[in-house]
């Protein structure tokens, strides 16, 4: 179960804001045990600062790593070596990279590729081959409803809030949803909503309901007010499963 899984989880801090880190290793929680976790930058410059007082309070290990030339990310090289050392010790179960950086795209593959979960943590630029190389890509700005404009370790930079879509009116949304059920629904048009989301995911490993102002899956489907939703149990002391299907329209 992607509950029980060991996971490492592996901050590029030099590319993500501190204030992030007590939502992000919350999430994490949801999908497993963090085993390792490690933060890489230069912890002898200033622009890490925010960074240091997170490490303690959430027993995170700071990885130095100097800046050896202009222009070359060495973070980047310690992270992808880590990872790998980290992936022949055989204990893992997945890895949880947390970066905007395009650079990891190559390092999320070879972790699939050798069987493992990879969940991406990232703003909304991460470039789109660094979050489809992923099992699943979680937008940083999702947990924290705020984006900080200005250079990632500037802590006193401006906060901007995040424009959320309307899930009544996107198309996309709609055109994606309906792909979903239409794939995994019986003769009577109703798909269980856990499928549902897997194909979703599946697609497009970003997708989450909280980019449209919604915690679960279920309530942004009513929110789009184009399903019928059922909460189906199967005797009083099961959770109710939720299947969807196209609303149909009226016959009067």
């Amino acid at each position: 179960m992607a509950g029980d899984m060991k996971l490492a989880v592996l901050i590029d801090a030099d590319n993500t804001r501190p204030g992030v880190a007590q939502a992000l290793l919350a999430e994490v929680a949801k999908y497993g045990t963090a085993h390792v976790k490690r933060a890489y930058g230069d912890w002898t410059g200033p622009n890490l600062k925010g960074w240091k007082e997170q490490l303690l309070a959430r027993s995170i290990q700071p990885v130095q790593q100097f800046a050896y030339t202009t222009g070359k990310n060495a973070t980047d090289a310690a992270m992808i070596i880590d990872a790998m050392d980290l992936l022949y010790t055989d204990r893992l179960d997945g890895f949880c990279i947390v970066s905007s950086d395009s650079d990891f795209t190559r390092l999320a593959a070879r972790l699939r590729e050798s069987g493992l979960t990879v969940y991406g943590f990232g703003e909304r630029r991460t470039p789109a081959p660094f979050v489809a190389a992923c099992d699943k890509f979680i937008h940083l700005d999702n947990l924290i409803p705020e984006i900080t404009s200005g250079r990632t370790g500037d802590v006193t930079a401006p906060e901007v809030p995040l424009t959320q879509p309307s899930p009544r009116h996107d198309a996309a949304l709609r055109t994606l949803l309906d792909q979903a059920v239409d794939a995994v629904s019986d003769e009577e048009g109703w798909a269980p909503l856990a499928r549902v989301g897997h194909i979703i995911t599946t697609q497009h490993p970003d997708f989450d309901p909280r980019t449209y102002g919604h915690a679960k899956l279920a309530n942004l489907v009513e929110a789009t007010t184009h399903f019928d939703v059922d909460r189906r149990r199967a005797a009083e002391d099961k959770s109710a499963v939720v299947y969807i299907r196209r609303t149909r329209p009226s016959t009067r």
